[in-house]
């Protein structure tokens, strides 16, 4: 397997399921020292780690809601004991509260700004200097397609997934001089435990409007996450990068 993140210091949010458990397995294949993040789901983010370290990588699980900026300062604490510095952050972590916007109430807009700008700022602002001395360091958020093009009873998530392209745009001009990058990747509609909870005649709606005629898969996340992450990527900043079937360019 490829070293091409060989000894980096990795911390992906919201990493015991879906496409963060994805992105942090993958992480670690690469060579990279991963700190697993999750909010509860604490077997699960063990899980994760175990399967890492069998794989021969390194891996240690630290609990934090993102949201609590407390919560977060003391993660990343426990991530710098373990591995030092973090030169790779993806944020990933997120919420979504899903309700016409007629029916919305404050409190739902609130739980999904919370977690998913509240976390994104927290997360990056106790990084940011990690990422800043790093030899080219990496922010990596995890947007959505939804965030391009809006979806129905999704008003609050599209707006949290749209706003972190201006923030991503921003904080790439700030890191640049460093070296350092920042970049979006914003996937289409995932095969994950939170796709699958959609009734089928709205996953078959959603279907009409994918060029290429399928959901994605995780790892078709993971491969343009590992990517960014990589050397290999160290003259692209403030991107948006669509993974989302041709549904949006």
């Amino acid at each position: 397997m490829s070293t091409l993140l060989d000894g980096r210091t990795c911390l992906v949010t919201g990493a015991s399921r879906g496409i963060g458990r994805g992105i942090a397995e993958e992480l670690g294949r690469r060579g990279a020292n991963v700190a697993v993040n999750y909010r509860s789901s604490e077997g699960e983010a063990y899980d994760v780690a175990e399967t890492i370290e069998e794989e021969g990588g390194r891996a240690v699980p630290v609990q934090a809601n993102v949201a609590d900026l407390e919560a977060v300062e003391r993660m990343h604490e426990q991530v710098q004991e373990a591995f030092g510095s973090v030169e790779v952050l993806v944020n990933n972590a997120g919420i979504t509260v899903d309700r016409k916007f007629e029916n919305m109430t404050r409190e739902d807009w609130d739980r999904v700004v919370d977690v998913n700008l509240g976390g994104l700022f927290n997360c990056t602002k106790v990084c940011f200097e990690d990422i800043r001395e790093a030899y080219e360091g990496r922010l990596i958020n995890i947007s959505s397609v939804v965030g391009q093009q809006g979806n129905y009873g999704q008003a609050n998530y599209a707006a949290t997934k749209s706003a972190m392209f201006g923030f991503t745009r921003t904080v790439a001009l700030e890191l640049a001089r460093e070296g350092s990058t920042a970049n979006c990747v914003a996937p289409g509609f995932v095969l994950t435990d939170m796709l699958k909870d959609v009734p089928e005649r709205v996953q078959e709606g959603i279907l009409e409007r994918i060029p290429l005629e399928r959901f994605a898969e995780v790892e078709d996340v993971v491969g343009v996450v590992r990517f960014v992450a990589s050397e290999e990527s160290s003259y692209m900043t403030g991107q948006v990068l669509g993974v989302n079937g041709g549904m949006e360019w």
